[in-house]
């Protein structure tokens, strides 16, 4: 391993680190920087858990490997878990190792990237509702894209593809 690669997978490390502190400082309180507005009482989605609220109102991380969606590759769409949004679809999901569901692009106009200072990670939210979804990172070479959207299992939702109808069927 060169000494680029070093850096590379030490940046990463540390950056997965951070995550999982993160995870214990928000469960304290830390208030979301921003205002995540309600969708409203026309809302008919299930109501956030607490600790969906914890990691999409209030900037938390799910521990690694804990969320359903990291190894799902299922045919569908992966919509925002508070308002619905269409976000990322399968095909853009891939395996980064890292613990969390990563995406090499998003809907276009679906997420939107507010820098979280100091250079080191940019978080992503829903456009639509301001919901915190995760952190986007480029330059890692994982994807011809060089961009990994790292998600929050809980800050989702799936809408499976719809199956093909059978041509032929019998009645």
């Amino acid at each position: 391993m060169n000494q680029e690669e070093r850096r590379h997978w030490a940046s990463w490390i540390g950056t997965i680190a951070e995550g999982v502190a993160g995870v214990m400082a928000v469960d304290g309180g830390i208030p979301a920087s921003q205002g995540v507005p309600d969708p409203g009482p026309s809302r008919t989605r299930r109501p956030l858990t607490e600790t969906e609220k914890r990691i999409i109102e209030h900037q938390g991380t799910e521990p690694p490997f804990s969320g359903q969606f990291v190894s799902f590759f299922e045919q569908g769409t992966y919509g925002c878990r508070k308002c619905g949004e269409a976000l990322f679809r399968s095909e853009d999901k891939f395996d980064a190792g890292c613990g969390w569901p990563c995406f090499d692009d998003s809907l276009p106009d679906a997420v939107r990237s507010i820098n979280a200072g100091q250079g080191r990670r940019t978080e992503i939210t829903c456009a639509r509702c301001g919901a915190h979804l995760g952190h986007i990172f480029t330059g890692e070479r994982l994807t011809p894209k060089n961009t990994r959207y790292c998600v929050n299992s809980l800050s989702l939702e799936f809408q499976a593809a719809p199956q093909p109808a059978m041509a032929n069927s019998p009645h």
